[in-house]
């Protein structure tokens, strides 16, 4: 295939988690000629997503018919977007930052706030509900590019934090060995 002549897509799959989404999805898109980028799958509540750059000489309409069908059989939500592909050009991050916390409501939007405010660029955020429903808690881990500093990011959550004593924040800078 020559990619010259090629666009990249970001398809987006949604829906109940079952066994052979990704080998149906991936299985369709290599017999139609596609070639796949980097690629994010995980389970999320019971849910399964994918996210794939697909590069295919295909225009987005084709690849809604190629797909459409597979998504509807797995009772799956599609979502197409032409996109640029920049594929190698990995953003490394620098700092890691930790969030424990008993759940509720908005503590991702307020850190991500206050990160965002201090120059942090988030490149990756996970989070998990543990604990009972009598008693949840709330887990975050987020790394990304401390664009300003790690001591303006340390600065920005004592602010946060200083009035909830309740949650723990643990921010540390990611090593990164180049060979």
């Amino acid at each position: 295939m020559n990619l010259k002549e090629t666009k990249w897509f970001m398809v987006t799959l949604v829906g109940k988690d079952q066994i052979g989404i990704v080998a149906k999805i991936t299985t369709i898109l290599y017999e139609a000629g596609c070639n796949l980028g980097e690629a994010s799958m995980l389970r999320l509540g019971g849910n399964f997503t994918i996210m794939l750059m697909v590069n295919s000489q295909a225009s987005s309409e084709d690849l809604e018919k190629l797909l459409q069908p597979i998504a509807d059989n797995l009772q799956l939500h599609l979502h197409i977007d032409a996109i640029d592909g920049q594929l190698h050009q990995h953003q490394v991050p620098n700092v890691r930052v930790s969030v424990h916390s008993a759940d509720r409501a908005g503590i991702v939007a307020k850190v991500t706030t206050v990160l965002a405010e201090a120059g942090l660029n988030i490149l990756e955020l996970e989070s998990d509900v543990g604990g009972n429903e009598t008693k949840p808690f709330y887990i975050m881990q987020i790394e990304g590019i401390a664009t300003l500093g790690l001591p303006a990011l340390e600065l920005a959550l004592q602010t946060l934090f200083s009035k909830q004593p309740d949650i723990e924040v643990k921010l540390e800078p990611i090593e990164t060995m180049v060979m």
